[in-house]
C-alpha cells in the first residue's frame, strides 16, 4: 500500500473537539502494521492524535511508512502497556498506563501492545506534519533494514545503569510540578518543555479555577477524567463557556486568553500540548 499522508484537521478559532467528531484514519501497510488514529488537530503549529493497537498488535516500519520524523514527540499511555523501541539503536523500554515516553527528532521508533489490554496512546508532535516533518522527511533518512531489539555491547558491561539513550520515560515523580498562583487547587505537571513542544498535565481539584493563561503557541487539550470547563477571556465571541468530558479535546490558537475550571465534585485531569512556545506573549 503506497504511503498516504494523514488528514490535517485545523481550526482558525478556539474549538471544542468532541470525541464523537474526531477525524479517524488508518495508518500503515502490511509490512509496517496498521494503526487506528484519532486525529484531534493537525495545524501548522501542533499535531495531536490518539492511536490504538489491539492486544498483541504492533507498528514497525516499511519503505513506504517510515517511523522517523523531524519532530519532538510525547506518547502518553492512556490504557494498556506499550513496549517502545528504537530499532536503530536497540533500545527497548516499557511504558505503562499513566507514563509518557519522549524522544527528539530523528529517532526511529516501533511500538508493541503488551498483554491482553487494548493500547491507547495520546501523541503530541511538533513541528507538525504540515511543515514537512513527517512522511516526506522520513524518506530522506537512511533506511533501517535490520531492526535491533537489544543494545549491543551490554553483555558483560551492565551494572544496573543504562547509558544515555534516545527514549526517555517520564513517570509522575519525574514531572515538573507547579501550583497556580491564583488558585492552589490547580496544579500543572510538565512532561517536557523544549524549543518545539511543551507537554504535560493539569489537575483541578473540585472548585478549582485557573488564572488567565495564554501562550506564544497553539494548545491542544485532551480530557482524561472529570468534567472540565473552558472559559475564553477578553473576547466577545460566543460561546465563551465550554464543557468537556473524558476523551474530548479542545484547540486554542496562539495568543488565546482562557481559564480552566472544575465545577464538579471530583478532580479533573487534562493532558495538553503546546507548540512551539508555552510562554505567555507578555514574557
Amino acid at each position: 500500500m503506497a504511503y498516504k499522508s494523514s488528514p490535517r484537521p485545523d481550526f482558525d478559532a478556539p474549538t471544542p473537539i468532541p470525541y464523537s467528531a474526531v477525524t479517524r484514519h488508518l495508518w500503515g501497510d502490511a509490512a509496517a502494521g496498521f494503526v487506528d488514529d484519532w486525529i484531534y488537530v493537525s495545524s501548522m503549529q501542533i499535531h495531536q492524535l490518539l492511536f490504538g493497537l489491539p492486544p498483541g498488535g504492533a507498528f514497525r516500519h516499511s519503505p513506504d511508512y517510515r517511523t522517523v520524523f523531524a519532530a519532538d514527540e510525547t506518547l502518553t499511555v492512556l490504557s494498556g502497556t506499550m513496549i517502545l523501541s528504537n530499532p536503530e539503536t536497540g533500545e527497548v523500554v516499557p511504558v505503562r498506563t499513566g507514563e509518557t515516553a519522549f524522544f527528539r527528532r530523528d529517532t526511529w521508533h516501533h511500538a508493541f501492545a503488551w498483554g491482553t489490554e487494548e493500547l491507547r496512546v495520546l501523541e503530541y508532535f511538533a513541528p507538525p506534519p504540515a511543515t514537512g516533518s513527517s512522511g516526506a522527511y522520513a524518506k530522506t533518512k537512511p533506511y533501517v533494514d535490520q531492526p535491533r531489539y537489544d543494545r549491543p555491547g551490554m553483555i558483560g558491561n551492565f551494572t544496573g545503569t543504562l547509558p544515555e539513550g534516545t527514549i526517555r520515560v517520564i513517570r509522575e515523580a519525574d514531572r515538573l510540578w507547579s501550583l497556580d498562583p491564583e488558585d492552589q487547587r490547580v496544579m500543572t505537571g510538565l512532561f517536557v518543555s523544549t524549543e518545539h513542544l511543551t507537554s504535560g498535565t493539569i489537575r483541578l481539584s473540585p472548585g478549582g479555577r485557573s488564572g488567565v493563561m495564554s501562550h506564544r503557541g497553539s494548545v491542544g487539550l485532551y480530557v482524561l477524567s472529570g468534567r472540565l470547563n473552558v472559559l475564553l477571556e477578553g473576547t466577545d465571541i460566543l460561546p465563551r463557556w465550554f464543557e468537556l468530558h473524558p476523551q474530548d479535546g479542545f484547540f486554542l490558537p496562539e495568543g488565546t486568553r482562557y481559564r480552566l475550571c472544575n465545577m464538579g465534585g471530583t478532580e479533573t485531569e487534562t493532558v495538553f500540548g503546546c507548540a512551539p512556545d508555552f510562554r505567555s506573549p507578555e514574557e
